[in-house]
């Protein structure tokens, strides 16, 4: 399997070429006259509770639960049976400094988000993952460790999934109902096991700018669609973006993601991680945005259970 950087490399270049590509004009073609008073209308739903725009806000917790000699911004050139020192230091921030820094920024702008946790990094700082559910924000399952679910076996998968829950609650007090897989690849049984386990949702989809709901099983289960386009990994250090192409490239999405609410359901995804999202610099720039944001009326935050639970009781939210 390709490694975050590879991923994030091919994907730069795939959109450059896209933009380098010549574009075919299309011929002319007559549009057929109809009845404005038969013509089917679009679609106008929104938000139950009244809100123009949702904002939902994820804080991965990760940091203390990589593996060994997990990628980093350092070459990936150690040597067989050495530690990668200085890219453990790397992920020692989130949980250091990260966390600690967004949960302060989030308390100010009295903003709630969920945040998802990995098991084993749980269990390593168990008081800070406490900390993140006793200031209100909730705490979503990330997986046991940042093993590869998806070529796992469904019992193997049933337990891997479960042993993250297992870990969070055990910490937190809090019982995980919303899923994220390992850079989102989850399998041909995850959203079955999900299910028998009680879960909510998940967010491993990017197909639309609102959430949707599918039968599982036999039952309703919701998509709270994640993002790729507004989450720091893949721009800040991926594709080592400013915070201020950062925040360019997120506030052009609200803009335009708030003006289509005017008339239609939309939903609006930002995800950050503990030791990129973290630092003081996006920090910053995560006060300036959230602030233009919230001085637009009818813009909500709301944690992914919020919006799960909103969903599934709402008639006219999407089935696929």
């Amino acid at each position: 399997m390709n490694s975050r950087r590879t991923f994030i490399r091919q994907s730069g270049l795939l959109t450059t070429a896209g933009l380098l590509a010549g574009v075919v004009p299309l011929p002319a073609v007559a549009q057929p006259q109809t009845n404005s008073d038969s013509a089917p209308q679009p679609k106008r739903s929104k938000w139950s509770d009244g809100s123009r725009l949702v904002i939902s806000v994820s804080m991965q917790f990760e940091a203390g639960g990589q593996p060994e000699n997990a990628e980093s911004p350092f070459p990936q050139n150690m040597q067989k049976g050495y530690r990668d020192l200085p890219s453990e230091t790397w992920y020692q921030y989130g949980y250091k400094e990260g966390i600690p820094r967004m949960l302060d920024n989030w308390d100010k702008l009295g903003v709630k988000v969920t945040s998802h946790m990995v098991g084993s990094a749980v269990l390593k700082n168990p008081k800070l993952a406490k900390e993140i559910v006793d200031r209100g924000h909730e705490a979503a399952a990330h997986g046991m460790n940042w093993s590869t679910q998806y070529t796992m076996t469904y019992e193997e998968e049933k337990k891997f999934i479960k042993d993250g829950v297992d870990a969070i609650k055990q910490v937190t007090g809090f019982t995980a109902v919303g899923y994220n897989a390992n850079w989102l690849r989850r399998g041909e049984n995850t959203l079955k096991i999900l299910q028998e386990l009680g879960f909510l949702y998940h967010i491993d989809d990017l197909s639309r700018d609102e959430p949707f709901i599918q039968k599982v099983n036999g039952k309703d289960f919701v998509t709270v669609p994640y993002t790729l386009r507004c989450n720091d990994i893949l721009l800040i250090e991926g594709k080592n973006f400013s915070t201020e192409q950062f925040l360019s490239q997120v506030k052009m999405e609200f803009d335009q993601l708030y003006e289509e609410a005017e008339n239609n359901r939309r939903q609006m995804s930002i995800s950050f991680h503990d030791r990129i999202g973290g630092t003081p610099q996006m920090v910053q720039a995560t006060k300036e945005l959230f602030t233009y944001m919230k001085q637009h009326s009818g813009v909500s935050f709301k944690r992914k259970d919020e919006i799960a639970r909103l969903s599934m009781e709402d008639k006219t939210t999407i089935r696929e």
